[in-house]
């Protein structure tokens, strides 16, 4: 039978607001990174890393953590060391700006001037505004390492100048959510640009997205490294291979009647310009056009009831919960036979903006795999309830038949709709 519609309370917004339980180490955390930024807020320079591979809270955390500084410094106890204090939290996401904004309305001590972009704040900073007491930042792994004119921003790494402009600044940070060059991130960079600031890493681990077993997490991990390993047991987690992209979709849709927020994604394997035209993703008799750019609409793209129809992308998917993931693994996830291993072609990967800002860096055919196995991951994380799978490239096709065929099922799929 089919189940009711969810209702808002099923929402991004809903699940990424500040009214959400936090769990005991969230808690502990908050209550850790709240008294650092206490300490720290007078001081010259202090950081705070949070890392945490995707689905493990910390954009829920960053959140709840933000709207708690806020009501501090907005609040009526003159002697906390957070009164009166200077704020901001920055998005690089511009989908994700739309939901924290979305989320501030319902906050009485939050307002939408409180969230930027981090172009925009260090813009402001050097235009004379006043020097921020306390900076969070989501997703720092996004943050520009070089110059891009493009964007507006001439120094030299985004981070760099967030700290410039701040006492205290507090980063969320998953290497394995780097997706450009311009953007080129990892452990040792970070290190290296944190030297001789006072710093405190943590790392979140527990995983509250993927309602799924331990071995699916596992699986995904091993294909962000290109290892290809025996398909997890069935559990409640509902994780499929198709072989049929248009069938693959008749399901995404379905769920989507069950539950809601089910979408079809893809790797950036398919042309897409921005020239206000449609274009399309075309897999045997599977035809759907890839997402379309509105910056206007107050929605984000993963909470549309008008997306059903589209296929996202990385860029309109990363930070945000899906309740069913339709990921189409396009022509640049290979596969070799000797190897038994995921192999990636860069030639097919039609993101080329995000190979651009090569110069000086070491190994870029290396980079470009990475960047290409980062985004695979970030579209493969999606899923709360379920994730479901099709391989465009022949071989890689062919062996995850081979997997899902070797996979023991107690519950049968239904003639035509899996491998």
């Amino acid at each position: 039978m089919i189940k009711p519609l969810l209702s808002r309370k099923d929402s991004a917004v809903s699940r990424l607001a500040p009214t959400m339980a936090l769990t005991q180490g969230q808690d502990a955390l908050m209550a850790e990174v709240l008294s650092f930024c206490r300490a720290h807020q007078a001081d010259d320079h202090a950081v705070f890393v949070i890392e945490g591979d995707a689905g493990t809270g910390k954009s829920l955390l960053l959140n709840t953590l933000f709207t708690a500084i806020q009501q501090a410094a907005r609040g009526h106890d003159i002697h906390d060391p957070l009164y009166g204090t200077h704020n901001f939290l920055l998005v690089n996401h511009p989908e994700m700006i739309k939901l924290y904004r979305n989320i501030s309305q319902n906050q009485t001590a939050l307002r939408k001037k409180d969230f930027e972009r981090p172009t925009t704040f260090i813009n402001r900073a050097y235009g004379g505004a006043r020097r921020a007491d306390i900076v969070l930042v989501d997703e720092a792994h996004l943050l520009l390492t070089r110059s891009d004119p493009y964007n507006r921003f001439r120094q030299n790494n985004q981070l760099e100048e967030i700290i410039r402009h701040a006492h205290v600044v507090v980063i969320i940070f998953d290497a394995h959510q780097v997706l450009k060059f311009k953007s080129l991130w990892d452990g040792a960079s970070l290190a290296r640009l944190l030297s001789g600031v006072p710093v405190v890493t943590r790392r979140l681990e527990h995983q509250f997205r993927m309602h799924a077993h331990t071995d699916v997490m596992q699986w995904i991990r091993a294909l962000r490294d290109g290892i290809l390993r025996p398909l997890p047991a069935p559990q409640t987690f509902d994780f499929r291979v198709f072989d049929d992209a248009q069938d693959m979709y008749g399901a995404i849709r379905q769920r989507d009647m069950q539950y809601g927020m089910c979408r079809m994604l893809a790797t950036y394997d398919y042309p897409y310009i921005l020239n206000g035209q449609d274009h399309f993703i075309t897999e045997g008799r599977f035809h759907l056009r890839w997402d379309r750019a509105m910056p206007q609409a107050r929605l984000p793209w993963a909470e549309r009831p008008d997306t059903i129809d589209e296929v996202g992308s990385v860029y309109t998917i990363q930070g945000f919960d899906l309740n069913y993931a339709g990921v189409i693994l396009g022509p640049s996830v290979t596969y070799d036979r000797a190897t038994d291993r995921i192999v990636i072609d860069p030639s097919r990967y039609e993101d080329r903006a995000a190979f651009t800002g090569r110069d000086g860096v070491e190994n870029p055919a290396k980079v470009m795999v990475r960047i290409i196995l980062n985004s695979i991951n970030v579209l493969m994380t999606r899923g709360v309830r379920g994730l479901y799978i099709y391989a465009s490239e022949p071989g890689l096709h062919a062996r995850l038949a081979r997997l899902w065929k070797e996979r023991q099922v107690s519950d049968a799929p239904q003639s035509g709709e899996c491998l």
